[in-house]
């Protein structure tokens, strides 16, 4: 293992930001693993670290294919992460809505441009992401439909499942998507929780990278086969939202089976208790997705359902 410095920030008033790589074995640039990039990605960044220690491991024991290389990133920004704050902290912005980035733009645009230069020739990247709204999913792949993306490869993590999404004009300055662009083949990983650990779903995350670099000749390791993918455009699955703001109360929760009717969860008065609203599902299926915050406000996202195709 070799630890490497991918970036540096000059900084006028505390030490220099550094952006901290890991590389095992040399030679051909065969596969990029990125942590997270917002501050409350703790997951995220755990599960990056067991990587770390089983690559370790892995290299100890002579595991490593000859002539590749795997570079794992285990965190880009570690100064949100330091005070709990999501984006980057002077301008409340995202990195990873600033790639490819520019060398000579506002902040977060730089270390963008600073990490893509150095990640964007790998043949396979990783990204351990987080989801816009607060909840649960359960863990699978998630693609761009770039025109690039090999939804068979992605089945190769033997995660549940895999999820191609329609880019929306602001998916265009995300890493995965400008990783395909340069012809990289881009995977997000995602898992059970963000801002704690899941100890579950990060132990599937970190198998299914093992497996995935194992299928692809990266390195030797023996371990569960996984699942057989189910593979899912993201407009299939069905969103329920609320009417009513609130204390959220779940009833059900990922990977339960729920039919039309049933209670998905309440909605009660915040000062009187009483259940103002039941939110029911709309749809037989599988629960994808479910927010978990105690408070709730009008319109908000709280589940997503992924509906059986027959009755």
């Amino acid at each position: 293992m070799k630890k490497d410095i991918i970036y540096t920030l000059k900084a006028p008033y505390r030490d220099d930001f550094q952006i901290h790589g890991y590389r095992f074995g040399k030679g051909e640039q065969a596969a990029c693993i990125i942590g997270p990039m917002r501050g409350n990605e703790v997951q995220q960044l755990y599960v990056c670290s067991q990587v770390i220690c089983k690559l370790a491991e892995l290299e100890e024991k002579g595991a490593i294919a000859h002539n590749k290389e795997i570079l794992v990133i285990p965190c880009v920004n570690h100064y949100s992460i330091n005070i709990g704050k999501r984006f980057w902290p002077s301008d409340n912005t995202d990195i990873n809505r600033m790639f490819p980035g520019y060398e000579y733009g506002e902040t977060t645009q730089r270390i963008a441009a600073g990490l893509f230069n150095r990640v964007k020739d790998y043949t396979y990247g990783i990204q351990f992401a987080s989801f816009y709204m607060q909840g649960e999913f359960i863990p699978h792949v998630r693609m761009m439909d770039t025109g690039h993306q090999n939804p068979s490869l992605a089945n190769l993590f033997g995660l549940p499942y895999v999820v191609i999404r329609k880019p929306e004009p602001y998916d265009t300055t995300t890493l995965n998507y400008n990783w395909q662009l340069w012809n990289a083949n881009a995977f997000s990983l995602y898992t059970a929780a963000t801002d704690r650990i899941d100890l579950e779903s990060a132990s599937q995350a970190v198998a299914g990278v093992l497996r995935f670099l194992t299928r692809m000749g990266m390195v030797k390791y023996q371990g569960h086969s996984g699942y057989i993918a189910s593979v899912i455009q993201e407009e299939e699955l069905v969103t329920v939202n609320t009417q009513e703001a609130g204390i959220f109360r779940a009833v059900k929760n990922t990977n339960e089976e729920v039919k039309v009717g049933d209670v998905l969860a309440e909605i009660l008065h915040p000062y009187e208790g009483y259940v103002k609203m039941q939110i029911l599902s709309p749809v037989d299926g599988i629960v994808f997705f479910a927010y978990n915050e105690p408070l709730v406000m009008e319109n908000t996202v709280i589940f997503k359902i992924l509906a059986k195709l027959h009755k």
